[in-house]
């Protein structure tokens, strides 16, 4: 299926099956903002427990935090978001339409990059098992010259961006003959910076109010209360604070479902280290992570790193974990190392000393740190993008599935009386009274009992339970695994212990 087609699919799936709904419907929506359904929220909770568990619960040294939306107006000018968050904007003035400019010369980049993708596909086909991948990229002649042009495109970006050079991103623009993907004109305006901060009011009355911001990311919460939680919990370095929460930022160009929306959360990692160890721990938290999104059964090559190409302010790495999306490797969780960037912005600015005692080097100093974060939305796309699929059966008939983890299912157990009558409601009450103190289950017994399976494979329920009239007398059900399809007859008194071994989130560190 193609990708768009593919993309279509996601979106229009997640409404059908109560996982996400336009925000403000009712009222022909509000645009870039989305609501998460009945079984989205399961989803985004499962998903937000595994990071924490992960994060938090298994590293002695990383503790939780969550702190409040609203900051005082001092700390995003200390951080450099008044000055420095901003994204560089085009318009095409035959569409009227905006668009961020590094987002076009990436878009540009990985039109390319699809182009390799498809000889390589060609290729594949070609020689079966005998095709060398990494010998048809370093020889073959339209691989070379694509991935050169990619390497020279990339260089001008890195210079014309750290360099702040918005004349030089408007010239590489024209030069690469990019159009307006609406209008198809190259009708360009110059290209200029805007601050994506949602600014408001604090005060009953307008004008006595001070502008604060809502802050357009969570690390700064952390960095105010870094000593806080030091001393407190007496936290020796290397440790780090972890939280999930709201972020908002004012994107102009919001657009690709929830891959970019103005009301985002985040997962977030800060962890402080000893000045001059930051490499060491930049690649630990590298393999770490990648081995995290490996676990949830993402793929090679589904996952890749992609090393920044204009470092921010505050770094000197950074690179992003992108995720192959219908609409192209985009970046899914970020790896930063921010230096002492942070705490010493935020010790000049506030006159408080922020600084640690290291009793091993008996001095003090301001920490380095290293960042992790990630964008919980766009991590629901990804595992929902990659968890989506049709397959084609025995019979000749489709059903739509979704293959998602069995710990993070929005619904872990379905319980499925054969028919409304007889008993067998009753029956599947009591059953279902056994499981749903530990798991999220799902009583339903409208229609076929296959209708009511197909129901549960598109919501990606790993596990259908089936009570008929037999069990009333033998104690026993069919147990059906989403997957497979394969059903296997098994004791009530055992259900306990065979769904939680299959849906555990203990299963996904194995």
């Amino acid at each position: 299926m193609p990708s768009e087609d593919q993309f279509k699919k996601i979106i229009s799936h997640a409404k059908e099956f109560g996982f996400i709904f336009p925000n403000s419907e009712i009222y022909d929506g509000l645009s870039a903002t989305y609501d998460y359904g009945q079984n989205g929220v399961e989803l985004k909770n499962n998903i937000k427990k595994y990071w924490w568990l992960s994060m938090v619960q298994l590293n002695e040294n990383i503790v939780g935090l969550d702190a409040a939306i609203f900051m005082h107006p001092i700390t995003w000018k200390a951080s450099g978001h008044v000055d420095a968050f901003n994204d560089p904007l085009i318009d095409n003035k035959d569409s009227k339409k905006r668009y961020r400019a590094d987002v076009l010369l990436e878009d540009y980049i990985a039109k390319i990059e699809g182009k390799i993708n498809k000889d390589i596909t060609k290729a594949k086909k070609r020689f079966g098992e005998a095709f060398n991948e990494d010998e048809f990229r370093n020889t073959n002649p339209n691989v070379l010259r694509r991935t050169d042009e990619i390497n020279r495109i990339n260089e001008k970006m890195k210079a014309a961006f750290e360099d702040n050079n918005l004349k030089a991103i408007y010239d590489l623009i024209v030069d690469l003959n990019i159009v307006c993907p609406v209008s198809g004109s190259k009708n360009w305006t110059d290209v200029r910076q805007f601050n994506l901060m949602f600014a408001t009011e604090l005060g009953s009355v307008a004008g006595d109010a001070s502008t604060i911001y809502l802050r357009p990311e969570t690390a700064q919460g952390i960095f105010s209360n870094y000593l806080n939680v030091q001393k407190s919990g007496r936290m020796k370095i290397p440790f780090g604070i972890a939280q999930i929460g709201k972020a908002f930022r004012n994107e102009i160009i919001a657009r690709q479902f929830i891959f970019r929306m103005r009301e985002f959360e985040q997962m977030e990692m800060q962890f402080f280290i000893q000045p001059g160890t930051q490499q060491k721990w930049y690649e630990h938290w590298k393999e770490n992570r990648i081995k995290w999104h490996k676990s949830l059964g993402i793929s090679n090559d589904n996952l890749r790193f992609h090393d920044h190409l204009k470092l921010a302010h505050y770094a000197d790495a950074a690179c992003d974990i992108e995720f192959n999306f219908p609409f192209g490797f985009k970046e899914l969780e970020g790896i930063h190392s921010r230096t002492d960037f942070d705490l010493k912005q935020h010790e000049e600015y506030s006159k408080k000393k922020l600084r640690y005692f290291d009793p091993e080097l008996n001095e003090n100093y301001i920490p380095y740190v290293i960042e992790t974060s990630i964008g919980l939305d766009r991590m629901f796309l990804a595992i929902l993008s990659h968890s989506l699929n049709e397959e084609k059966l025995e019979d000749g008939t489709f059903r739509t599935v979704l293959n998602l983890p069995a710990p993070l299912a929005p619904i872990k157990v379905a319980i499925l009386p054969l028919v409304r009558k007889d008993g067998l409601p009753e029956k599947a009450r009591d059953i279902m009274k056994t499981l749903q103190i530990n798991h999220q289950c799902h009583y339903e017994e409208k229609d076929s009992i296959g209708k009511r399976y197909r129901r549960q494979d598109a919501i990606g329920t790993p596990f259908c339970i089936t009570i008929d009239h037999d069990s009333l007398s033998d104690n026993s059900v069919t147990i059906r695994e989403r997957d497979s399809m394969i059903q296997e007859r098994v004791p009530i008194a055992e259900l306990p212990a065979i769904i939680d071994k299959k849906v555990n989130i203990n299963t996904l560190f194995n």
